[in-house]
């Protein structure tokens, strides 16, 4: 499908894709409504709030059919079209840019291979990144307006789309990720064992088996409770943890997640079997999980207990569990760092539309995604890995102590704050 998509003449392409990018913009804002908390009954894909005219054929179509949904200004407030007709027109202009810059230009792959026929010769392996990046993107709009609206990211795009990444990561054979250079200067996916030349024969037996499935094990079980009660010893944690799955029936699915861990491990049995490019995508794709959702689920429990309050939701825990799933740990890592960077921008823009300073993580998470993909033969193959290969497992005890500071910072923040301001 790939060698037939790349014999067609850019322009059609380009065209194809804005059209898919409409369609995915339309999609987006279904899902911003619809699978919100509060779910509302707005655009021409959704039924009609009972106290609205009829919808007509006319507001079916893309971009413009906003327009014609103004007249319900008076049910859903005085701009509420204007965000949902743009979303819809920057995917249709973006995405054709997006295509682009990770196919024609280069720029993901080192400067040595940024010549003509490195790049051609590069473009079917783009392309899988770019299929499995513009799922990524589609899911990001959408739990980042969530998230503006309701500080929420909910469990519908998250965990669909982590089980998307693991699939993408099997069928692409390691191709989906990004370009990196290994020890050696070849150019290879960003696999989950670089910056090494090589995955480590151990990776293909006991380790890498009980790494990807004890992986997947506490991914789902952290859906089903995501509270974990300390106050008693680890013993009764884990007594209290599958108390909670049986006892909270109406809001802990834990017989169909129990169902899901067991096909899921299944399957993981199957492709280690495989073994090859295969494996090394799915546990590619399955450490990526894991080191993105695990450092930021460091950093909420520090945060919580240092604070005395939820400090980050578990949304942005199974956010960037899905962002890593999609680009590999170290670019989970580099995305992370790089949120607050990309919150500055955010937070000013918001705070001049809206006037709230309140902001959630999750869109700068999704920021920060962005931005390393955008720099990342600079930020991750020139920085980042090289750095990794020299410092190694420091770099781990780096987090672990920058984790710790962080959350002295913020006792000392809040004893503070109780002393002088009795907050």
């Amino acid at each position: 499908m790939i060698a037939f998509w790349i014999t067609l003449p850019i322009e059609l392409r380009l065209m194809l894709l804005a059209v898919i990018g409409i369609a995915l913009g339309a999609v987006a804002n279904w899902a911003i409504y619809r699978l919100a908390w509060d779910a509302r009954w707005i655009g021409p894909w959704s039924p009609a709030d009972p106290q609205a005219l009829p919808r007509k054929s006319s507001d079916r179509i893309p971009i413009l059919g906003w327009l014609g949904l103004r007249r319900e200004i008076p049910l859903h407030g005085k701009a509420f079209w204007v965000r949902p007709m743009l979303i819809e027109l920057s995917m249709a202009i973006g995405i054709p840019l997006y295509y682009w810059f990770v196919t024609q230009t280069g720029m993901l792959l080192p400067p040595a291979d940024r010549v003509p026929v490195a790049v051609a010769g590069n473009e079917p392996w783009m392309t899988a990144v770019f299929a499995s990046h513009l799922i990524l993107i589609s899911l990001m709009v959408a739990a980042t307006f969530i998230d503006f609206d309701e500080q929420t990211i909910p469990d519908e795009i998250t965990i669909p789309g982590t089980l998307i990444a693991l699939v993408v990561a099997c069928l692409a054979q390691k191709d989906s990720f990004l370009p990196a250079l290994d020890l050696d200067g070849v150019l290879v996916p960003v696999a989950f064992y670089l910056p090494a030349p090589a995955a480590d024969p151990k990776w293909f037996g006991p380790t890498g088996w009980w790494t990807g499935v004890g992986i997947w094990t506490m991914w789902c079980f952290a859906l089903s409770n995501r509270r974990v009660i300390l106050r008693r010893g680890p013993l009764k944690a884990f007594e209290y943890f599958f108390a909670s799955l049986v006892r909270n029936k109406p809001y802990n699915p834990w017989k169909r997640l129990l169902a899901m861990w067991l096909i899921g491990a299944v399957i993981i049995r199957i492709i280690f079997g495989v073994a090859g490019d295969v494996w090394i995508g799915l546990l590619t794709a399955l450490i990526g999980l894991g080191v993105g959702g695990g450092v930021v689920w460091a950093i909420r429990i520090v945060g919580s207990v240092a604070m005395r309050r939820e400090a980050m939701g578990f949304g942005d825990v199974t956010l960037m569990a899905m962002i890593g799933a999609f680009i590999g740990w170290q670019g989970a890592v580099m995305s992370f760092f790089l949120a607050p960077i990309a919150a500055i921008a955010i937070v000013l823009v918001y705070f001049i539309i809206t006037r709230n300073s309140e902001i959630p993580f999750g869109p700068y998470l999704c920021a920060g995604t962005l931005l390393s993909v955008f720099g990342w033969d600079r930020l991750v193959n020139g920085w980042f890995l090289g750095n990794l290969a020299i410092l190694g497992p420091f770099m781990l005890w780096l987090f672990l102590a920058l984790t710790g500071i962080m959350g002295v910072m913020l006792y000392f923040w809040r004893v503070t704050k109780e002393t002088l301001f009795g907050e």
